[in-house]
C-alpha cells in the first residue's frame, strides 16, 4: 500500500457534485510524523490536470470524465520512524466524522500479519453517491482520502481490471 499508487487510485474511482470536504484535524499527527504528504487539489487546479490527458486515448478519456467534475480530491499521509507513533483514539478521531447517518462504511480490511487496515466510506445524497472516504492504516504510515464529488459506479465498473483495479460488479438493480 503506497500511498502515490492509493492517490492514483482514489483518482481513478471518482466522478462530480455537491459534497463537502471532511473536516480533519491534521495537526497533532503531523507534529509527530517523520514525513508527511499533503495534497489538495480543487477546481481549477484539478481541471487543469485533467487538461493533460488525451481525449484520443480511450483509457484517458474515461479517467478525464470522471475527474473533470470533481469539486475537490484531498490526500494526507503521514510516515512514522517506528510502528506505535500513532494510535487507535488518533484513527478514531478520523473515522468519528464519518459515523454520521450520511456516511456508510462499505469497505473493511484487516490483515494481522502485516498490521494493515484499509476502510472505505461512501456518503449517500440524494442524487446518489456524493464522495469517498479512505482510512489506510500500516504501522509506520497513515493515509487519509477525501474526495469530493459523486462516485459513477458505472465508470468504475468499466475501470476494472485496468490500471491494477480490480474487476467490480455493479448490481444496477440498488
Amino acid at each position: 500500500m503506497k500511498a502515490a499508487g492509493l492517490a492514483i487510485a482514489c483518482l481513478l474511482l471518482a466522478g462530480a457534485a455537491e459534497a463537502q470536504q471532511l473536516k480533519w484535524n491534521f495537526d497533532k499527527l503531523a507534529a509527530r510524523a517523520s514525513d508527511s504528504v499533503d495534497v489538495s487539489l480543487e477546481g481549477p487546479l484539478l481541471r487543469l490536470g485533467t487538461s493533460f490527458l488525451s481525449d484520443t486515448d480511450k483509457d484517458q478519456a474515461k479517467i478525464k470524465k470522471l475527474v473533470g467534475g470533481l469539486k475537490g480530491i484531498y490526500v494526507r499521509t503521514f510516515e512514522f520512524k517506528k510502528p506505535g507513533e500513532y494510535s487507535a483514539a488518533d484513527v478514531e478521531s478520523f473515522r468519528a466524522p464519518l459515523h454520521g447517518p450520511e456516511w456508510q462504511r462499505i469497505v473493511g480490511v484487516h490483515s494481522n500479519e502485516e498490521g494493515e487496515t484499509v476502510e472505505v466510506y461512501i456518503r449517500s445524497e440524494a442524487k446518489g453517491i456524493g464522495g469517498l472516504a479512505i482510512i489506510a492504516c500500516e504501522p509506520k504510515e497513515l493515509t487519509l482520502v477525501n474526495i469530493v464529488g459523486p462516485i459513477d459506479l458505472d465508470s468504475l465498473s468499466e475501470l476494472g481490471g485496468q490500471f491494477g483495479i480490480p474487476e467490480v460488479e455493479v448490481d444496477k438493480k440498488k
